[in-house]
């Protein structure tokens, strides 16, 4: 069986992601999305708990996606979980230069590991999860960015 991972903090999951997630669902046979703690983060929109929630019910409609989170290094839970294959969303030459250098990393941490990079959308190429909460913050609208069940936990004021 192929597993693939696709991880990132998810604070919240957009619909960059979830392109991302469904196109990679095409390519394994089972696609672990782990939501991974990034003690860099500050401040997070939604704790762990709530975007496994939000993630899970954004992607109920692919049947070989897992939703999983982790504290700790990817080649460590990809080990554990038998995934060789990393699944890296690109949005354009920075994000092709830090992921690059991650690849490398994981390989060496990990032979069995490969990096599959995958373009983004150009509709979603402008999209970040960093771009989505500095919107909530100021009140602006994120309908656009995020699925509609981020847009239902943000208006009943889950986060």
């Amino acid at each position: 069986m192929k597993t693939g991972i696709y991880a990132g903090s998810f604070d919240p999951i957009t619909l960059g992601h979830i392109d991302i997630i469904e196109r990679a669902s095409k390519m394994v046979d089972l696609l672990l999305v782990c939501v991974m703690f990034n003690p860099n983060k500050k401040s997070p929109l939604f704790e762990i708990e709530q975007r496994l929630d939000l993630i899970e019910k954004s992607l109920i409609h692919i049947d070989n996606v897992k939703v999983d989170k982790h504290s700790g290094l990817l080649v460590d839970y990809a080990k554990k979980n038998n995934a060789t294959i990393n699944i890296r969303g690109l949005r354009g030459t920075v994000d092709f230069d830090y992921e690059m250098q991650m690849a490398q990393v994981n390989r060496t941490l990990y032979k069995n590991m490969e990096t599959i990079f995958i373009i983004s959308n150009p509709k979603y190429s402008f999209i970040s999860s960093s771009v989505a909460r500095e919107l909530v913050m100021f009140n602006g609208k994120v309908d656009d960015f995020v699925p509609k069940t981020v847009l239902e936990a943000l208006s009943n004021g889950f986060h």
